[in-house]
């Protein structure tokens, strides 16, 4: 029987092991792993999935992602060419497609004495990703920065949300399964040599208090309001716990480092261990700030 998908075989694998695509080197294949080279190309395809009844995922940097053993059903999307990664700088405005990498927003903005981003530095991750889930630090979040997003439905319609509409929180977004495709980011001037400074103050703390070295993804659990995910795991005494072939970090209790034959279900179950020891302790119940698939 023949499907719409057969005329995408080009930019299509079929049943790929996402775990080469992914930080924590985990998890099993996709059914199907589609790489779009224009927009024509993603509308198209989505339009496809429609038809088919296929769900649809998106794969950015893996970088905040635990896949399970599994694998995931339908199609998982990469913007990882083209359109989808170009990072436009026009006066204070950067127009940022969905598969750039933050870090090279960052340091195009930063070259171009652009001010905003710098707080941001060392946050893993593509642009879509960092406005999907707001990403951020104490010092700030990358929703105040967003003025606007485009964004394509499931039938391949291409729409413009302004940052009122994202619904911006803390690690997250309102943007449900629409797929962002760019985001324009409004930044102020500074001195290139003060904001070259500041980021580099984020860098040496980042390094300082982040096991930027392991194998991990980024911090596992959201900050309850006005705490430390890490502080409550460390005061629980979980720091160096370990689960079949991943542990909690010593250097920072809010990361899971994971050893060669690690499987999504060993860090699966030091999540639940974490999440039980800390609610035991601390009568706070934590939420996963990493997302899981399926």
């Amino acid at each position: 029987m023949m499907s719409c998908l057969d005329s995408f075989a080009e930019i299509t694998r079929q049943d790929e092991p996402l775990a080469p695509y992914t930080w924590l080197k985990l998890g099993g294949p996709a059914q199907y792993l589609i790489e779009p080279r224009t927009m024509d190309e993603l509308a198209a395809v989505l339009q496809c999935c429609q038809k088919e009844k296929l769900p649809v995922h998106v794969l950015g940097e893996g970088s905040n992602l635990l896949i399970r053993d599994e694998g995931v059903s339908g199609v998982v999307l990469r913007l990882n060419n083209g359109d989808f990664c170009k990072v436009e700088v026009d006066g204070t405005t950067v127009k940022a497609g969905a598969g750039a990498l933050l870090s090279h927003v960052i340091s195009r903005s930063v070259a171009g004495g652009l001010t905003g981003l710098e707080e941001l530095a060392g946050i893993p991750g593509t642009i879509g990703g960092a406005v999907i889930g707001n990403a951020g630090t104490r010092s700030g979040e990358i929703g105040t920065k967003v003025v606007s997003i485009d964004v394509m439905n499931h039938e391949g319609k291409i729409e413009t949300l302004s940052s009122e509409m994202i619904g911006f929180e803390y690690r997250n977004s309102h943007l449900g399964n629409a797929i962002v495709i760019s985001a324009t980011l409004q930044l102020s001037e500074d001195d290139p040599n003060e904001i070259t400074k500041r980021l580099r103050k984020t860098w040496i703390m980042k390094k300082a208090s982040q096991p930027l070295s392991s194998q991990s993804a980024g911090c596992v659990f959201k900050n309850p309001r006005g705490l430390s995910a890490g502080s409550l795991i460390e005061q629980s005494g979980l720091k160096g716990t370990r689960v079949g072939d991943c542990e909690v970090s010593d250097l920072h209790a809010n990361f899971i480092i994971t050893h060669e034959n690690c499987t999504s279900d060993d860090v699966l179950r030091l999540i639940n261990l974490v999440r039980s020891k800390v609610q035991d302790t601390h009568d706070i119940e934590l939420e996963l700030e990493i997302k899981t698939w399926p």
